[in-house]
Parts: C-alpha cells; structure tokens; sequence
C-alpha cells in the first residue's frame, strides 16, 4: 500500500527529448488511463506510466486538474517552469494575436539605449531599435529578418538588455560555423568591455558569459550543454535557426528542443523561416513557444489566405525588409543554356529515353538516373557522373574537341564527355567571369558538386580563383584572399558551405549560379552574401541562373519560384516573391519534399512520354 506520503502522480521528461513520462503512483493506474485519453499522443508503456509530447502537455495542462489528488502531484522542476512559462506565454501570445489588443510594444524603442546602458558602444539604425524593443516586450522571440539586416547584432543587443534588466547571465549561441566570425566581431565591436565568448569544443568553460557551438556537435554535447545553462539564468539563441526546421524529426532539432526548456529566454534568428512552407514555421515557432507556437501557426494558415496568416502572425515575430534596408535594386537573370547533342543525348538515356547508341547500356543509365543528385549533375555535365580517379578529380577538357567516333557506346561517350564537348555551363560561366574581370569586376560562382568546383578551378586558371567547400582546410585564407587580393577574380564555392554568415557586398557584385537544388533557404541566403546592408547606393548587384535547357534545372527553378512565393507571402515580403519570377536574358558564352517529387514525377513522365 502506497505511503500517505508518496506522490500520486511524478511527472517529469520521458527517453525521448521532446516527450514527458508520468508516472502514476501504486493504486492510481485506473486513474492514469483516463487522464491518457485527455492527450492525442498519450501512449502508455505500462498500466502506470504515460508518454505523452511535452507540446501536447504543455497545450493541455488543463487536464491535470482532472487528477484526483493534485496537491501529491510532483513535477520535475525544470519541466514545472516551462509549465508555469508557457501558461504565462499563452496569455500574452494570445494578448498580442488579439485584434482589439494595443499592440504598441511594451518596450518603447526610444528606451534601447538606456536599457542597453553606457557599456554598449556601437550604433543601432532606427529598425534595429524598432526590432530590439519587440523581441524584449516579447520574452521569447523570433526575428525573422533578412540576411545583412544586422541580426547579430541585434541578438547581442536583446542578451545585453536582459543581462542589465532580468538578471540574465548565460548567452548559448546555436549556429553553423560560418556565424562564429560575426560573433565574434560583433562582441568586441558592441561591448566596451567584451562578453567572455568560447568556441565549445570538448568541454565547456565553466566561466564564459558565452559559448557558441554549431549545430553539427550540438547533439553530442546536449547534456553538458544543458547543466551549463541550467546552472545560471540563460538565453539560448538559434543562429540560422532554419536549420532545426525539422523539429524533433531531425537530429538538430531534436538536440534544440532538448535544451530549450533549460533557458530562461529563447531567441531565433533566421532570415528564411520557411523554405519549404508551413511545417517549417510550425517547428520554429514550437521551439519558441513550446505547447502554444505550433498550434497559433497551423490556425493562422490553416484557412489557406497567406495575406491573412501573415497579418495574424505578425505580432510573434520581427522581420526588416530588404526595402527597409535601402539597398539598390539587384537584378536577377536567369540565363537558358541548351545542351550540345551528345550532352542531350546522355541526358535522355538517363531518365529513360535510350538512343540506339545506348543500346544495351540501359540498366547503367537507370542505376545513375534514380538519384536524383545525378540528374542535377548531368545537366551540367554528364561527364561528372563518371568517377575518376577520386570522385573530386577534375574533369579534362580536350581543346579543341574530338570528333565523336562512329559505332561506340554512349556510355563510353558519356564517361569520356570532355574529349568531345564543352559543357556549355561552364563555357557560359568562363564568358560571364572574363567579361566581369575586364571591367574590374569580381565574381563569385556557386556550384553544389565538389568535382565541378574543381573543374571551374582549372577552366578558370588565369583568374586566380579562390575556392570555398568542406574540404577546404583554410577558409579565411581564401575568402581572405578574393576580398584582398587583385589577381583573385573569382571565388567558387557551394551554398551548403559559404551560404550563410559570410559578408562579401564590399568586393564582389556579381554572382552565378551553375546549378542548383530544391533548398529555398540555401539559394535565398546565399543571394545575400553581395547584397547586405552597407551597399553604397550606386552598386549594381547581378544575379545570373544557368539553367539548361528540357532538364531538372528547369522543374529546380519551378519548385524554387513556388517556395519563395509562400515564403515572402507569409512574411509579407514582396522581395522575395519577386526572386520566384527571374527575367530570362540569352546566354553570352538535395532536401526535396512532397511538391518537389511531385514535379520531379512530371518531369521524367513527360520526358519519358
């Protein structure tokens, strides 16, 4: 028999991050299945203990009142403040999602600086005031504003307001690595007497006022990262935070919503909050929010009237427009490239259309064509489908072409693409680099495919190029490198790596996209890298797409167009609806979801037809 002492109901974190276990006291099991049947993910794992996702929980801790003993109820004491927390933020959530609420923000802008007091030296512009206030009569925040709007430090700014006024200690910084040198600059720019900031490593500093670790090493450092917030008053800010758009389905995610409840305050910075449309926005908002974000967002655009949602959900986040900004225009141009005939050819066998060359080569070409990241490479260059002698090897152009040879196989052809043809992808790009340079003009050119980098290195010789990807063990060096160095006249790098975080609109105004992929936050970060806040009101900014032409380039373009327009509807954004339509001018030389398959499906059926 249980003691009269003994807790009716502990209710505490489950195995997984993202869930609770409550767990019922002897004699109350009866009592412990009807409360499952208030939560729509209750599950038990015995007749005395109940799972249930902490959201799911934290939406309805109504249902506890059910129990018939609420004062032996005993909670965890980290998850009982998130509790009294998210109560607490419901009703504002709701206050500010009210119609007939005031919605001047509680913090008057004016203030910023008084607030922010004599130890903050650097200058603010009116928006990162207006942002700042916002986000501090919030509690927990997001501001979705665009890259090069000075997110940084307007997240500094918030922590050093909090740390003045709310006793706020701890600041943990979430991001990819190419945040730390924004940082870190802006700690010693922002404050006269600089945050001790560290770069987690294998341990954490038990004395910084700050610590910033990628998201990469965050799931393996949950733990100790979570004692080091849990010790102190902290803030835990998502830099980049579109990288845990997955939620507790992804490991970054998973790793983020595990430590939030650890913090006091939770702020996310992400210019692109929604790449791939609303899921992506219902993750980001149920970190901030946990229990209420999710719901708020899935009501507000569940009605399908984008224009309406983003007016609902405006008072949740802040967002600086690239207008806001005052930047001169950019001008988009997405260029059509058609393929030679032996290039078209290979192109065709791989989604299954077979030539009589092909002839007996079918089950090749179907291996390569089901990945779809061979497709986006054929449209470049078949020729980077055959693997040499390591998978990065340049391909060797022959010059001036071979003639192709009569009777041999198009898969031999394909696999010795460079002796016959140039792909025009890269002779596009030669012209656009070499008419840049003689006007003085730098260029930095994308590509997603490391062994196309290095074929752009070798085809782009005489520029001195600079190159940028994971492998690359001196980054600065070479970024470094293209800012300062005369000769270096181009830099090649991949979205996945220089997209984000990395400032270059003071040496470089010309960008060229050989391809791309389904990801809308990566190729939307990226244009940002030349087009930041700090542009002098005369540059001219040009963005040119290479897409060849009857390829995936083309159903890459379609799916992008769709993502930005939901993007910059339901931020209320018109620039970024604007990137969907790119104006097409004649040339001069991975993370799909269910729309992108869906078009992809079209693609091969109507080519296969």
């Amino acid at each position: 028999m249980a003691s009269a002492d003994a807790p009716s109901l502990e209710i505490g974190f489950g195995e997984g991050v993202t869930r609770a276990r409550l767990q019922a006291g002897d004699g109350r099991e009866t009592d412990l299945r009807r409360l499952a049947l208030r939560f729509r993910s209750g599950v038990q794992r015995s007749p005395s203990t109940l799972e249930v996702e902490i959201d799911d929980l934290l939406t309805n801790l109504a249902a506890l009142g059910t129990w018939p003993q609420p004062r032996s109820v005993v909670w965890d004491p980290q998850l009982a403040r998130l509790a009294t927390d998210s109560a607490q933020d419901a009703q504002a959530v709701a206050k500010q999602l009210d119609p007939a609420a005031d919605s001047t923000p509680a913090v008057d802008p004016s203030r910023i600086e008084d607030m922010l007091g004599p130890e903050w030296t650097a200058d603010l512009t009116p928006f990162q005031r207006r942002d700042i206030a916002k986000l501090l009569s919030l509690r927990h925040g997001a501001n979705f504003s665009v890259p090069g709007a000075g997110k940084t430090r307007v997240g500094l700014a918030v922590f050093q307001a909090l740390r003045r006024t709310k006793g706020i200690e701890r600041l943990l910084i979430v991001g990819p690595k190419s945040c730390y040198e924004s940082w870190q600059y802006e700690n010693e720019t922002c404050l006269e007497e600089p945050l001790s900031m560290a770069v987690h490593s294998r341990d954490v500093d038990p004395a910084a006022d700050a610590i910033i670790v990628n998201y990469e090493r965050l799931a393996s450092s949950v733990n100790e990262l979570g004692h080091w917030l849990a010790a102190r008053p902290s803030m835990l800010l998502l830099d980049e935070a579109h990288r845990m758009k997955l939620g507790a389905n992804g490991t970054y995610g998973a790793a983020c919503l595990a430590l939030g409840p650890r913090s006091h305050h939770r702020l996310i910075l992400t210019g692109t909050p929604a790449p791939n449309g609303v899921r992506d926005l219902e993750n980001l908002f149920g970190f901030v929010w946990p229990g209420h974000g999710r719901q708020k967002v899935t009501k507000a655009v569940g009605g399908g009237d984008l224009a309406k949602a983003s007016k609902a959900l405006r008072p949740l986040f802040t967002r600086t427009t690239k207008d806001e900004l005052g930047l001169p225009p950019v001008t988009t141009s997405l260029v059509p490239v058609p393929l030679p005939p032996l290039h078209q050819e290979v192109y065709e066998a791989l989604i299954g259309r077979f030539s009589a060359r092909a002839a007996g080569s079918e089950g090749d070409f179907r291996a390569l064509g089901k990945i779809i990241v061979y497709m986006l490479m054929a449209a470049t260059s078949p020729a980077l489908l055959a693997v040499g002698t390591t998978r990065y090897e340049p391909l060797s152009y022959q010059v001036p072409p071979l003639a192709v040879p009569d009777g041999t196989p198009l898969f031999e052809l394909m696999q010795d693409l460079p002796s016959y043809e140039l792909s025009p992808k890269y002779q596009e790009v030669l012209a656009i680099v070499n008419r840049n340079a003689q006007q003085g003009r730098k260029t930095l050119v994308w590509s997603t495919f490391i062994r196309s980098l290095n074929t752009l290195e070798r085809i782009l010789g005489e520029f001195s190029p600079a190159m940028v990807h994971g492998g690359t063990e001196d980054r600065e060096a070479e970024i470094d490198r293209f800012r300062n160095d005369p000769d270096c006249m181009v830099l090649l790098s991949n979205p996945a790596t220089l997209g984000e975080g990395i400032s270059l609109h003071h040496h470089c105004h010309d960008a060229v996209y050989v391809d791309r992929d389904f990801a809308a936050g990566r190729f939307l970060q990226s244009l940002d890298r030349i087009h930041r806040l700090g542009l002098a009101p005369e540059t001219e900014t040009r963005i040119t797409v290479l897409a060849a032409e009857g390829t995936i380039d083309e159903v890459v373009d379609q799916r992008l167009g769709d993502k930005l327009q939901f993007m910059g509807r339901i931020l209320d954004d018109a620039a970024v609806q604007q990137l969907a339509d790119l104006e097409e001018e004649p040339a001069i030389g991975g993370g799909l979801d269910h729309g992108d398959l869906q078009a992809l499906m079209g693609h091969l059926r109507a080519r296969a037809a």
